[in-house]
């Protein structure tokens, strides 16, 4: 399996996992959201917490020249560490959610 396809197969893999965890309260679900064709993954969290609308990006992932760069994590644990832990190495992963020139200072690619 190439590259590319690996790198599919483990970020939906992993928000899936996500998307399965039920919401401690209120009418909330997650919802994963795959293209393929475009490389773009996300999870969103979506529903009503008593009169409030929630939609919210939980994880933003893209995969661009071969690496998979996280736009957004706002999640507890950090999807970045899951993703090593699934077989992405940490050169292949960038923080985009980090400034550019704080980039060179994590365990992760710059760009």
């Amino acid at each position: 399996m190439d590259t590319l396809n690996k790198y599919r197969e483990i970020v939906e893999r992993v928000l899936d996992s996500y998307a399965k965890i039920p919401h401690a309260h209120a009418d909330i679900k997650c919802e994963a959201i795959f293209d393929r064709e475009r490389d773009r993954y996300a999870l969103l969290t979506v529903g009503w917490d008593d009169r409030k609308r929630v939609h919210h990006p939980l994880i933003h992932i893209d995969i661009i020249g071969g690496k998979v760069w996280l736009q957004t994590d706002n999640t507890d644990r950090g999807i970045a560490s899951e993703l090593v832990q699934a077989g992405v190495p940490k050169s292949d992963i960038v923080l985009a959610f980090r400034l550019p020139e704080i980039r060179k200072y994590t365990e992760y690619a710059v760009a």
